[in-house]
């Protein structure tokens, strides 16, 4: 047979066929660990699809390499395809049985109604899940066509090795899977890669320089890198399975921190993974979303020194919020006041404590065992804290929100606790009940709010039920309806608390109308139904976060509370009284105090007004929502103009303009410090290194800067003088002279901008080789 008749054979890369599997291996990996992960929504056949995008990300950025196409017309080739593969394969995922065409509208209208949940329905969370499947995908690809650039087109693997194994590592670090393999397997890959790459650039220098056997050469490299990869990850194993240190510990502790404010501003863009690995502390900020996971650990939180003999249950509130906003709670029109150590907390707010209510101030002392909270704990109410705070209230009129403070230290507290007993000003059942309704008009505007869609069908029969619960009674007041409420909520036989709910309410606008449907839920399920319930009726109710009564030894006074015990109750405002706190979670979890029903007061009205009377089930949701909108206090979602959003767009451009300008500007400038020809040189080659234009490792720099200046003739003197500045100091042991280190400078700042031209100059770089 013939040559002429002979199967054409492709060429295998100069750095062969093995690096581009073990490439392919390095993104994969790292695919198959965020798979591993579950990351959406715990369903791990939803990410299936990373691996093979992986795959394909290695596959564009190999044949970019190989056809030799500039960077940025490889890395637009390769973005093109991800983004005609990538919503195709998330498509798949959200409409298994559609069309092509289906599933690509089924990927954007996932992510287009996400962006309408935040930009326009001003919503805190979104339950969609295409934006997330999305992110995964375009990372996953965008991995495997870094790596396969990086290492075929310029035989740099470090890069690479760094930014995968980051993903690798933060990602294992997030889940309670163990993943010890995946990074056993990436590790495998990285070092093969780099011990092979290191022994191809050997042999090819002993091949240039015509010393030895190459070939020899390239064996021995990879003998000895193999039998050293082989030690190195047995010794890894092995040390993985019987050291007993933690040696990042002190790192994780400093990091934690961060962390917790990190998560809480991720939680709102991306759904909850049911194995996510938590931070173990609860997150008091100025929002709280309520998801489908409630999850903390048993780690000890709080350490509290109370007076001996005390063994009242005692709630340690962190935080309050105003406004309900379907999926969660946040403060309204937040500000800050500093206080200083030992003055009065609550003094000239909305909540400063009613002389006519009896209280008893108790001091106690709260040790933050982790050091990461950043407000202060007390039961109501906080009089003084013996360390300078910042009290954050809500709304014109200053309600409490919270009160910052460097909890790495321990500090004393003092409580104005209110009476539980039948005395004057003391809170008993008769007292709360003779409270009536004579609201102040800032708290009826602050905590009478009810959003539109917050009550659906289910939630309103659930309180239809509970208020004909309290028609049968001898009372009809706002007092009975809270403890109807708790009575209901608090039932096995109606709701079931579980802490795990992910899917259920993926369906629901309102968390509480999810609840009061499906009927299971946690903590601020039940505390978001009782609030939203006695709100409808007018009656001023906040949500609250903090911790339940911990394990308290009564002779020694010591309350330890753990991480476990993070709770969310609602406090009912009383005339004349104040607030009270009601827990209606189940499951038993409540412990509250039980209230002494009191003397006989009078009762001011027969019903509390407004009346607990709903209006006419059989109007339509218009006449309810029309009902709802001329309540004081009440609050529609805000959605965004077409014309401000378009204002918005341009003041966003017209600002990204200047800040380039001033960027180039700067950049343009140069360096403002000492210029040292070593460093001159290092910039100059990296910055040319970035197009393509890198040089060589036994390039000498006046070869380097000769072959440089025949690509670019308009800067060949500056980079002359660059490269012969390097060598009489690096070389030459020359101290430059003013003159020089000034022509230097000026060498420098004229080639930052005439290196630029190097962007539209890559079909030359066969040159620089």
């Amino acid at each position: 047979m013939t040559n002429a008749f002979r199967r054409p054979s492709i060429a295998a890369p100069a750095e062969g066929w093995l690096s581009l599997f073990l490439v392919a291996l390095l993104a994969v990996s790292v695919a198959w660990s965020l798979d591993d992960a579950a990351l959406v929504l715990g369903n791990r056949d939803w990410t299936d699809f990373l691996a093979w995008v992986s795959l394909g990300g290695v596959a564009l950025g190999f044949l970019g390499a190989r056809a030799r196409w500039n960077r940025p017309l490889a890395h637009l080739v390769g973005a093109a395809f991800a983004a005609l593969i990538v919503p195709l394969l998330v498509g798949m995922v959200l409409d298994p049985k559609g069309s092509p065409g289906a599933q690509y509208q089924a990927a954007a209208g996932s992510v287009l109604e996400a962006i309408l949940d935040f930009a326009v329905r001003g919503q805190q969370v979104t339950r969609q899940t295409g934006h997330y499947l999305l992110v995964l995908g375009f990372l996953c690809w965008a991995n495997g066509q870094f790596a396969a650039s990086a290492v075929f087109r310029h035989g740099r693997p470090i890069g690479p090795i760094i930014v995968l194994g980051t993903v690798l590592v933060a990602n294992m670090s997030a889940t309670v899977h163990d993943q010890i393999w995946f990074l056993v397997l990436f590790s495998l890959a990285a070092l093969f890669l780099l011990t092979r790459l290191h022994a191809l650039d050997e042999r090819a220098t002993w091949v240039r320089r015509r010393i030895g056997d190459p070939a020899t050469v390239g064996s021995l490299y990879l003998r000895g890198g193999t039998v050293f990869i082989a030690i190195a990850v047995f010794g890894s194993l092995a040390l993985t399975a019987s050291a007993r240190s933690a040696p990042l510990a002190g790192f994780w502790d400093d990091a934690r921190p961060a962390l917790v404010d990190v998560s809480q501003w991720l939680q709102r863009i991306i759904p909850v993974a049911p194995d996510a690995r938590g931070l173990g502390v609860p997150s008091f900020g100025q929002q709280v979303i309520v998801g489908g996971l409630w999850s903390t650990t048993r780690e000890a939180a709080l350490e509290i020194t109370r007076k001996p003999g005390d063994n009242r249950p005692l709630y340690w509130r962190a935080t309050a919020y105003d406004t309900f906003n379907l999926t969660g709670w946040t403060t309204t029109g937040a500000t800050t006041q500093p206080r200083a150590a030992g003055s009065s907390i609550l003094d000239g707010t909305a909540d400063a404590i009613l002389s006519t209510s009896a209280r008893t101030p108790v001091q106690f002392t709260v040790n933050p065992v982790p050091g990461l909270f950043k407000v202060a704990f007390s039961p109501i109410d906080p009089v003084s804290i013996d360390q300078d705070t910042t009290l954050s209230t809500a709304g014109d009129s200053g309600f409490f929100q919270s009160i910052g403070i460097d909890s790495r230290t321990s500090y004393t507290v003092t409580a104005a606790l209110q009476d539980i007993a039948d005395v004057s000003g003391g809170v008993t059942e008769f007292r709360l009940r003779a409270a009536g309704v004579q609201y102040p008009p800032d708290i009826v505007n602050s905590y009478t709010s009810v959003p539109i869609g917050a009550m659906g069908p289910a939630a309103t029969a659930l309180l239809a039920d509970i208020k004909a619960t309290v028609k049968k009674g001898k009372y009809n007041t706002p007092y009975d309806l809270a403890m109807a409420t708790v009575a209901k909520l608090q039932s096995p036989a109606n709701f079931h608390y579980q802490t795990d709910v992910l899917g259920v309410c993926d369906q629901e606008a309102s968390i509480v109308e999810c609840f009061a449907r499906y009927k299971k839920g946690y903590c601020e399920h039940y505390a978001s139904t009782m609030a939203i319930l006695l709100r409808e009726e007018g009656i001023p109710t906040r949500l609250v976060e903090g911790f339940l009564p911990g394990q308290l030894d009564v002779a020694t006074g010591q309350e330890t509370i753990l991480t476990s015990s993070a709770h969310a109750w609602v406090e009912v405002y009383f005339p004349g009284i104040g607030w009270y706190r009601f827990d209606p979670t189940g499951n038993g979890l409540a412990n509250t105090e039980t209230l002494p029903q009191g003397a006989v007061l009078p009762i001011p009205t027969a019903t509390p007004r407004p009346s607990l009377s709903l209006p006419n089930a059989s109007a339509g949701d218009g006449r309810v929502e029309a009902e709802r909108a001329n309540r004081p206090g009440q609050t529609t979602p805000q959605g965004t103009s077409a014309s401000g959003t378009g204002s918005f767009i341009a003041i966003a451009i017209v600002a990204f303009a200047v800040v380039l300008l001033l960027a180039f500007l700067a950049w343009r400038r140069g360096p403002r410090g000492i210029t040292t020809p070593d460093g001159v040189y290092t910039s100059v080659a990296g910055l040319a290194r970035r197009f393509g234009f890198g040089p060589r490792p036994t390039q000498t720099a006046y070869e380097y800067a000769t072959a440089l200046g025949d690509i670019l003739p308009a800067v060949r003197p500056e980079l002359q003088t660059v490269a012969s500045a390097k060598v009489e100091v690096a070389y030459g042991r020359r101290e430059l002279g003013d003159d020089r280190l000034k022509a230097l400078r000026n060498s420098y700042r004229r080639l930052r901008v005439g290196l630029l031209r190097l962007a539209f100059r890559r079909g030359d770089r066969r040159r620089m080789r």
